[in-house]
C-alpha cells in the first residue's frame, strides 16, 4: 500500500483487537519516529502493551474499546502544527504496515511512566494504534471549493492534494482550513478560527495529506 492509497483506506478506528503488534512494525515505527522527531523538534513515543489510558472519563464516552498500544504526541507546548503533520506521517505509515488508528484530542488517563515529558513539552494528544475490528468508516465528504482560494481552474495537483486534504482526520469533522494558490507554483494554508480548538494541529495534518498527493515536487510552501 502506497501513502496515496493509505490516505483513502484510512478511517478512524475506536475498536481493536486483542492482539499485539508485530515486533517488526514496533521497530518500523520507532525507526520512523526518531526521523520525525529529529526533523520536527518533537518528542513522540510509542507506547506498547498499555491498557490504562483508555479505561475510564472521556475515553470510555468516546466508545474506544481494546487499545493497549498508542503514539504519545509529545513536543514543545507552541508545536501544533508539526505535531499534526508528523503525527499523520506516523498514522498514514502505520496504515501501510496493516494497522489502524484514531487521534484522541481528549482526556485520556496519563501514564507517565510509560513515556517521558522534558521541561517545556506537554502531552498535546495521543493517537491508538492496533488492530482494528473493522476499518472504520469514511466520513461526510464536503465541497473542495468551501476551502480554497483559486484564481481560474486549479491545477491537476492542486486538485490532488484537496482531495487527500479533505479526507484528512480533523477534530469532530470540523475541517477548519482554508488552501490559497498563491501563484503557480506557491501554496498557502491557514487556519481558520475554531470554537473547538485544535485547528492548528488539524492543519499539520491536512498539509502532510495535501503535500503527499500534490507531490512537494510541484510546489513550494508560502509561510502564512
Amino acid at each position: 500500500m502506497t501513502l496515496r492509497e493509505a490516505i483513502v483506506a484510512r478511517h478512524s478506528v475506536r475498536q481493536y483487537r486483542e492482539k499485539a503488534i508485530d515486533a517488526a512494525i514496533v521497530e518500523r515505527l520507532n525507526e520512523e519516529i526518531a526521523l520525525c522527531n529529529r526533523e520536527g523538534g518533537l518528542h513522540i513515543q510509542l507506547v506498547t502493551d498499555e491498557p490504562q489510558a483508555f479505561v475510564g472519563g472521556m475515553v470510555k464516552y468516546g466508545r474506544f474499546v481494546g487499545v493497549r498500544n498508542y503514539l504519545a504526541m509529545i513536543g514543545p507546548k507552541k508545536a501544533d502544527e508539526a505535531i499534526g503533520y508528523y503525527g499523520e506521517r506516523l498514522v498514514l505509515l502505520a496504515q501501510t504496515l496493516g494497522l489502524n488508528s484514531c487521534w484522541v484530542g481528549m482526556s485520556v488517563g496519563r501514564q507517565p511512566d510509560r513515556y517521558r515529558i522534558g521541561a517545556g513539552e506537554k502531552l498535546h494528544c495521543v493517537v491508538a494504534l492496533g488492530y482494528g475490528i473493522t476499518q472504520g468508516v469514511q466520513h461526510p465528504m464536503r465541497p473542495v471549493e468551501n476551502y480554497v482560494k483559486v484564481n481560474g481552474t486549479m491545477p491537476e495537483w492542486f486538485r490532488r492534494g484537496m482531495d487527500a486534504a479533505m479526507l484528512a482526520p480533523t477534530a469532530v469533522h470540523q475541517q477548519k482550513f482554508e488552501f490559497e494558490l498563491v501563484d503557480d507554483h506557491t501554496v498557502l494554508a491557514h487556519a481558520r478560527f475554531s470554537m473547538v480548538g485544535w485547528a492548528k494541529l488539524d492543519l499539520g495534518i491536512v498539509k502532510y495529506n495535501f503535500e503527499v498527493a500534490a507531490g512537494r515536487e510541484n510546489f513550494n510552501w508560502k509561510e502564512a
